[in-house]
């Protein structure tokens, strides 16, 4: 198989892209989001001249091939712009298959437990733990995660106490039944973080996320070393290399690639190979309902050594507003706790032809 044209449809929030093979066959997949016009642009430029016309049979070798020729950018940005492509090809393949994606990466449609995953720090304890109380009761969650700290906060709380509060109240307002996670997004140094991660170990949380600066792994295993509760992170690394070392020296217990970050599906299943030899979980990072979600749903669906549960974004349009009518049919529905990856083939899901309307296009193909 050989990719003529690689077309990309993308505001500032979210990028699609559309790939077509020799012989008309198309497939759909997502650079990631935040700056996904910018990073279309490096898809154009950087990406697409080293995939158009060349056979891409061993996807691998040839997203390989894209990073070596581009050595001079090893960072985000050309990962996230690979993924859309990698993503693209995947839902090709599945559609020339007529199968899902997760059938031909080893697994089968099917269910998923999903953990309700909140992005707000400007809410009130009490109000977040009356939002998931209502989650709970509509859609049948039973794990929740909230936030711990300021974003890479340097210590400093959202406001004072707030996570005191937070971490006391939902362990009440929850009940004992549930499994309760906290993300902390690089807020603390190693001390601060082994003293919230006792508090989070008395009031029975089990997820403890990205609780130094992600990039100071000396940190983050000074405090896995010290607590019990699973040490979780791992969202923003993209160089394989970065993972091989995250994994051989055990600096998390659960590993989080996202799989738009990391540049797709195939670089992904290469960090979850690594884990799996490690006996190492995976619970990827996927914080909104873009197509990030979907592949999350068929990689887990495949892996042996898939988490607990799937990160599913409970933010609608207050929070995200770019994330609204995307599809022609919603493909994440939650039934009693558990989203549900379809047989349709590919993705299995449809980008809505007036989204695309009002899109940036953009097309490269060879010649």
């Amino acid at each position: 198989m050989k990719i003529n044209q690689i077309e990309t449809f993308t505001t500032p929030d979210v990028g699609f892209v559309r790939v077509t093979d020799e012989e008309g066959h198309q497939g759909w997949g997502q650079v990631s989001t935040y700056h996904s016009d910018i990073t279309c642009e490096i898809l154009h430029r950087q990406v697409a001249p080293w995939m158009l016309g060349q056979p891409c049979d061993d996807l691998d070798d040839l997203l390989d091939l894209v990073v070596e020729r581009e050595h001079k950018f090893p960072g985000s940005y050309l990962r996230r712009a690979i993924g859309g492509v990698d993503t693209a090809i995947w839902d090709l393949r599945g559609k020339l298959a007529g199968k899902p994606v997760a059938e031909l990466l080893g697994g089968s449609a099917g269910k998923l437990r999903a953990y309700a995953s909140s992005m707000k720090r400007d809410i009130t304890p009490t109000d977040e733990a009356a939002r998931m109380q209502a989650l709970r009761d509509k859609f049948g969650f039973d794990a929740f995660k909230v936030r711990a700290g300021a974003e890479v906060g340097r210590g400093r709380d959202e406001w004072p106490n707030r996570t005191e509060e937070i971490i006391a109240l939902m362990r009440k307002s929850l009940g004992d039944e549930v499994d309760l996670l906290i993300d902390a997004n690089s807020c603390y140094a190693p001390a601060r973080a082994i003293e919230v991660g006792h508090m989070l170990q008395d009031n029975g949380f089990g997820h403890y996320e990205e609780p130094c600066p992600y990039w100071e792994f000396e940190q983050t295993k000074q405090v896995r070393e010290a607590l019990e509760i699973d040490i979780t992170g791992g969202e923003q690394d993209c160089d394989l290399s970065t993972w091989r070392r995250m994994i051989d020296e055990r600096i998390v217990d659960v590993i989080q690639p996202d799989i738009l970050y990391l540049g797709g599906i195939c670089r992904s299943l290469r960090v979850c190979k690594m884990a799996e030899a490690a006996a190492l979980p995976v619970t990827p990072h996927c914080a909104n309902l873009s197509m990030v979600t979907l592949f999350t749903m068929h990689l887990l669906r495949a892996i042996p050594n898939a988490g607990k549960y799937l990160e599913f974004s409970i933010e609608g349009e207050d929070y995200y507003p770019w994330q609204q009518d995307l599809f022609v049919d919603d493909p994440y529905a939650i039934v009693d706790g558990q989203a549900s990856v379809t047989e349709r083939p590919g993705w299995g899901v449809e980008v809505r032809p007036e989204w695309l309307a009002r899109a940036r296009y953009r097309v490269s193909e060879v010649g």
